[in-house]
């Protein structure tokens, strides 16, 4: 049985509490969620909000099931309070750096389809792929391919400018959402503090030590921001993020630990 302490129970039950209204609103509560900063929706208040909203079942249950797992015993080591600041400042601040990701990610997108725009080759459509989209390479191949062939189809330059104008559009209005930022402060916190305490995971046939575990977990979030795959929708950067920030706060506040196993 899960033994709750007062902020967990307290940041669970918010967070049900929205996904409940989320699902009775639905779309009506995406003004919560973060959007790129270029976007129209975007609002300064979402650094926060962001985090208490979800995308669905599977999403919140992950996010809770860790955050009841590893919280009560940092919670009870820190005290309400530095809990609470630390789950916050690590979602706000993964927030801010995946932000920054998108921004330069975004605006590359859009300066790659003015490029193309300017001079419709096969070779700038290969590199608006190659620089934004890689993962839909097989994709838009025979698409390259074709422009290649008959550069002067300008029925099929413009098929593609509509398609780079789509999912940049897609890319702008498409949202962030969920505790997962703040979460893996939380884990990284208590792989440092605990950090050959032993786990017992659903995915892993032995036990495995807290450190070893959330090492291992930030390689795969790495991997995966850098090798994106179709349908992966997933804020890896912003995970990586939470990670970092609670690396900070953690260096900041526990000089001169003792070191809990």
């Amino acid at each position: 049985m899960f033994n709750l302490t007062p902020t967990v129970r307290t940041l669970l039950f918010i967070n049900i509490g929205v996904f409940i209204l989320q699902t009775q609103l639905a779309s009506r509560m995406n003004f919560l969620a973060l959007f790129p900063v270029e976007s129209a929706f975007f609002q300064p208040w979402q650094f926060v909000t962001y985090m208490f909203m979800h995308g669905g079942l599977g999403h919140i249950f992950s996010n809770m099931f860790g955050l009841i797992s590893f919280g009560p015993l940092l919670e009870q080591r820190w005290g309400a309070n530095r809990f609470l600041a630390f789950w916050l400042i690590c979602g706000v601040g993964a927030g801010v750096l995946y932000s920054g990701v998108r921004y330069y990610e975004i605006n590359r997108m859009r300066q790659d389809i003015e490029v193309f725009r300017q001079d419709p080759s096969d070779v700038h459509l290969q590199d608006f792929v190659e620089n934004n989209m890689k993962e839909y390479a097989d994709a838009f191949a025979p698409v390259v391919r074709q422009l290649h062939a008959t550069p002067d189809d300008q029925q099929l330059v413009q098929g593609a400018l509509t398609s780079l104008e789509d999912m940049y559009a897609r890319g702008l209005n498409s949202p962030m959402l969920g505790a997962s930022g703040a979460l893996f402060g939380i884990l990284f916190a208590f792989a440092y503090l605990f950090p050959n305490t032993e786990l017992m995971l659903l995915f892993f046939p032995f036990p495995i030590k807290a450190k070893y575990f959330v090492a291992m977990y930030a390689l795969y979030e790495l991997y995966s921001g850098v090798h994106r795959t179709p349908g992966d929708n997933v804020a890896h950067f912003a995970h990586l993020g939470g990670m970092l920030i609670g690396f900070i706060l953690l260096k900041i506040w526990e000089r001169g630990r003792a070191r809990f196993y």
